[in-house]
Formats: C-alpha cells, sequence, structure tokens
C-alpha cells in the first residue's frame, strides 16, 4: 500500500481528525503544512474546494475529512468505525453535528464583533448540551473503545480546553460527561501529537492577530 500524504494548515482542526486517525493506526505518512491566505496553484489543482485536509494515495487524491476517515479506517487496521449499519449511521451523524460545532467555535474564536461572540458561545453551549444527553459512561462516546466520532470531537474538545486555559470560560462547566470525555481524549498521545510543535501558542497568536472580539476575553 502506498505511504498516504496529508496536506495540511497548521491550525486547521479537520486536518486534526485524519491525523489523529492515522497515529491511533499506526499508519507511517508525512505530512506538508500550506498557507490558506496564499495557496500555491499546485493545491487549489487537487482540492476542488480549495480546503484543507487533502489525502493523496499515489496518484489518487481524496478530500473533506470525514471522508477521509472512513477511507483510513476501511485501509488500515484496527477498525474504528462502529460495527452494524445503525451504529455507523448515528456515529456519522454526530460527526456531522460536530462539524456544525467547529464552525460556531471558528465564529467564537475570530468574530469581530460581540453578537457573533454571543450567537456562537450559545450555539456551542448548546451543542455540548446535546451530545452531554447521548454519552454513556465512557471514556470515549461509546464506551472504552476509541471511535471515528472521538477523532471528529478532539479538535473541538482541544481547543475550548485551551480556551478555557487562557482565561475563557469552561464550555463543559456544566456537562460532566463532556468534560470527562475531553480529558479522556485530551490524554490520549494521538490528540497531543495531532497538532504542531507550538501549536497552543500560535492559535491564541491568531486570535489576537485577527482583531477577535473573543481576544478581548483572554487572559494577558
Amino acid at each position: 500500500m502506498q505511504k498516504p500524504k496529508l496536506i495540511s494548515f497548521d491550525l486547521c482542526p479537520f486536518v486534526q481528525r485524519s491525523v489523529i486517525t492515522l497515529m491511533e493506526k499506526g499508519v507511517d505518512f508525512d505530512i506538508e503544512y500550506i498557507d490558506l491566505a496564499n495557496k500555491p496553484d499546485w493545491f487549489l489543482k487537487l482540492s476542488p474546494t480549495g480546503k484543507v485536509p487533502v489525502l493523496q494515495v499515489g496518484n489518487e487524491v481524496l478530500f473533506e475529512s470525514a471522508v477521509i476517515n472512513e477511507y483510513l479506517d476501511e485501509s488500515y487496521a484496527p477498525m474504528m468505525h462502529a460495527p452494524t449499519p445503525l451504529a455507523r449511521a448515528k456515529h456519522r451523524a454526530w460527526i456531522e453535528f460536530s462539524g456544525g460545532l467547529m464552525v460556531a467555535h471558528y465564529h467564537l474564536t475570530y468574530g469581530t464583533d460581540e453578537a457573533a461572540f454571543t450567537n456562537a458561545r450559545q450555539t456551542l453551549l448548546d451543542g455540548l448540551a446535546k451530545v452531554e444527553n447521548v454519552l454513556g459512561q465512557g471514556p470515549y462516546f461509546e464506551g472504552d473503545k476509541l471511535s471515528l466520532v472521538d477523532a471528529a470531537w478532539a479538535p473541538l474538545l482541544l481547543r475550548l480546553a485551551t480556551l478555557a486555559k487562557y482565561g475563557l470560560e469552561d464550555f463543559t462547566a456544566h456537562t460532566p460527561k463532556v468534560a470527562a470525555w475531553q480529558k479522556a481524549l485530551l490524554a490520549r498521545p494521538s490528540t497531543l501529537g495531532s497538532v504542531p510543535e507550538g501549536f497552543e501558542a500560535k492559535y491564541i497568536q491568531r486570535i489576537i492577530d485577527k482583531g477577535a472580539f473573543s481576544a478581548g476575553k483572554l487572559a494577558a
């Protein structure tokens, strides 16, 4: 099997989903970072959407993190997806749900006005309350086996933990199951190793550099 290559932006949470999956499976892979503000022509020829992640496997190209992760799961052991069609469909729905919350996170962190911040904050709180209602005893989304749902949610939960560390509110304060899930995912080497060195400082600095409303709420 040919060595896969991920094309990434160093702060992209959607790329991180695929890095986690690759690391959990012990796959040898390459990663190349690009500047999304100055996308190379070769990248625009590869990516129909102009977005990352893009996965290259030989001459073939895949895009969209959920699709990439399902390909990886079908190609490399151990299997991380749910074992039955109904359970897989349920998991896909919660992966899609997490994507919506990642969009809210983007508006929370990079929006320049208070209204955008307030609306995104409420969307995140409401979303976490909904997933709280479907979580079991943990430590992961569906018990003691890490799944593609966990790989999809880990980037968001990592960023929320970082924001809390730097003085923004703890978004999991009223969702104890989500808080325990967050702790379990952040304890995994694949979550911590799925971001480049210096990620935390770069993430916070980007919020400040964007002149975001949330920057005023971060601890000095």
